[in-house]
């Protein structure tokens, strides 16, 4: 989903640097032979990732939501040297495919992907976060947000993606609907946590990024 009037985001993806060739095929085989393919990070939003962890040059990040490696490429590429990202998804089919990729962006020895459920892989990491990107299911991003807080360093960042849901999140809300309810919780949450310091923003179907203080 984007917001912006197609001219106005073709214009910005123009003006954007380009995919190189890796990013260029891992987001065209997962369009010929992945399952939901939207689920990609995609061009522009990787690049702002990248920009973002180069900006920062985190030592450890942690992305809860591997889906096929676009994001944790994008983000990894802004590591401190000797730093790593580790990347955790649930769906075990989906790690060759990722670990593929990966490998050929040059970046295996500085990544490393889990499969199994966040919440049980997360503690066992013992990790201090520089950086979290969470992208999984919407439904417990309340429960990510609780599980990572305290093991994200004073200064670090937490982004989460997909937090405008195709714009459902401005709607009138059906309390059946779990992954909206949980999104408008956790803008609320963030909102009015004085820990943070917070941005929304419309790019793609949203990015909330969060800074704690």
């Amino acid at each position: 989903m984007d917001f912006l009037p197609k001219e106005i985001n073709d214009y910005c993806t123009l003006y954007t640097q380009k995919e190189d060739d890796v990013l260029y095929r891992l987001h065209r085989e997962t369009h010929q032979k992945i399952l939901r393919p939207r689920m990609l990070s995609g061009h522009l939003q990787g690049q702002l990732l990248t920009f973002f962890s180069k900006m920062i040059q985190p030592e450890y990040i942690l992305e809860i939501g591997t889906y096929t490696g676009y994001s944790a490429i994008c983000l990894a590429r802004g590591l401190k040297k000797g730093g790593k990202l580790y990347t955790i998804d649930v769906n075990e089919e989906l790690e060759d495919f990722a670990l593929s990729f990966i490998e050929k962006a040059g970046l295996k020895e500085c990544v490393e992907m889990h499969v199994g459920d966040a919440t049980k892989v997360v503690p066992s990491l013992k990790r201090k976060w520089d950086l979290v990107f969470i992208d999984a299911d919407k439904e417990n991003y309340i429960n990510y947000y609780n599980l990572v807080f305290d093991s994200v360093k004073k200064g670090g960042f937490l982004i989460f993606d997909n937090v405008l849901w195709s714009g459902k999140v401005t709607q009138k809300v059906d309390l059946k609907d779990r992954e909206t309810v949980t999104l408008v919780d956790l803008a609320k949450l963030l909102q009015e946590d004085e820990r943070v310091e917070n941005v929304l923003l419309p790019v793609r179907d949203g990015l909330f990024m969060v800074r704690k203080k």
